[in-house]
């Protein structure tokens, strides 16, 4: 489809991000280097950019892991994604790779991309826990590096006045070379591409749906006090796991003496309404998962690719991209398209990281399934004959 259409016509932004603000950049080969913060202080700037997989050596991962990002905002009429890829000799051998998605603002999405990245390096002692791979060590940390991160944030939301009613969701990625760390909140995903099978990672924390993961999310939100409105923490939120969001935290109250005023439901229901805790959490969820030879690629995504594509069909279009031209970045941008061309609603945040253990040059190309290709085509036509028929019928004189 040409970039002529109005719907393709949204910038593809490949943002080179420092110091809480961004330049539009069209470079490829960018090297994400964690700067220095100076005196005063001033924080370290965090780079966001891509790397394409035939780029000279010094711009590929120590690890030789190849990395592509893509911004795109769709529809929507304010950007509040993000995504951060980070290479710093504090990772020891490990790249920090991380997705926002943000509501009601950009505020969250602004202080997190810098700030939770710093509390996940002290957490972790630099990349010490990392390589020790102590699985429970690690989720102890970066459970505290995110619990201390969405305290700081909630203080500076209220201390500096700005979108008080913001929040972000965070999937945060730890890549080596035989292993993978995640940390997760929101409804983000994570998918890892073994010998073309796609084996999905991360759970969305939402409060709908009979899956075990909603489940879970809805009951603990019912013993902290709170109540689901099709689908929506007190008719409002639909993810449960956020940075921010002060309102279900810090602010309960009231929230629940405005929903009042707002006539959003009535008095006497509010006098019942006792909490217990935070409607919305942060606390992650943490894996470790080995990268063994079939493993190909690891793809984040914020939900506004998961929620118009199916993962199956991801990974085959980040395949045939790879097999075709093998520019980890231009698949990047491939895929982004696709999803607009597909009508998605949403912002949408894509990183990949190709681990480098496939020759894709040489690797056939993948073909559809036959029979299921015509398995689709027949129930489409039988759907189309019989509504051919009601049609005759019913409308025959």
């Amino acid at each position: 489809m040409a970039l002529s259409s109005p719907h393709l016509q949204k910038v593809l932004l490949n943002r080179l991000c420092c110091n809480y603000g961004y330049t539009i950049t069209a470079k490829k080969n960018i090297i994400q280097k964690a700067v220095g913060g100076g005196g005063g202080g001033e924080g370290r700037g965090i780079c966001c950019s891509a790397i394409a997989i035939d780029a000279p050596a010094p711009l590929t991962s120590v690890s030789g892991i190849r990395w592509g990002s893509t911004l795109i905002q769709g529809p929507r009429e304010e950007m509040e994604d993000d995504a951060v890829i980070v290479q710093s000799d504090d990772l020891d051998g490990f790249t920090y790779a991380a997705v926002f998605d943000g509501h009601a603002g950009f505020s969250s999405v602004k202080f997190l991309r810098e700030e939770l990245y710093k509390e996940c390096i002290t957490a972790l002692q630099g990349g010490l826990l990392l390589n020790r791979k102590d699985i429970n060590a690690i989720r102890k940390a970066l459970q505290e590096a995110f619990e201390n991160a969405d305290r700081k944030l909630l203080n500076w939301l209220e201390s500096s006045g700005k979108e008080d009613e913001s929040g972000s969701t965070a999937t945060v990625l730890f890549v080596g070379n035989d292993t993978l760390i995640i940390s997760h909140v929101g409804d983000s995903s994570v998918v890892l591409s073994r010998s073309g099978k796609a084996e999905i990672l991360t759970n969305s924390h939402r409060p709908y749906g009979s899956n075990k993961a909603s489940l879970q999310e809805i009951r603990r939100i019912n013993e902290a006090g709170g109540w689901i409105v099709n689908g929506r923490i007190c008719g409002d939120i639909s993810v449960s796991r956020a940075f921010g969001d002060m309102r279900f935290k810090t602010k309960k109250n009231e929230m629940l003496e405005k929903g009042v005023k707002e006539g959003r439901w009535p008095e006497k229901f509010a006098s019942r309404i006792q909490f217990k805790g935070d409607l919305v959490t942060a606390s992650p969820d943490v894996l470790q998962v080995t990268l063994a030879s079939d493993a190909e690629f690891v793809l984040l995504a914020s939900d506004g690719l998961w929620d118009y594509m199916k993962r199956d069909e991801i990974v085959d279009i980040v395949r045939n991209q790879l097999r075709e031209h093998g520019d980890v970045q231009v698949a990047c941008e491939a895929l982004a398209r696709t999803a607009l061309e597909r009508r998605t609603q949403d912002n949408v945040s894509i990183v990949i990281a190709d681990l480098g253990r496939t020759d894709w040059r040489n690797l056939p190309v993948q073909k559809q399934n036959f029979v299921f290709e015509l398995g689709q085509a027949l129930v489409t036509i039988c759907f189309v004959s019989i509504g051919v028929w009601l049609s005759t019928t019913m409308f025959s004189p």
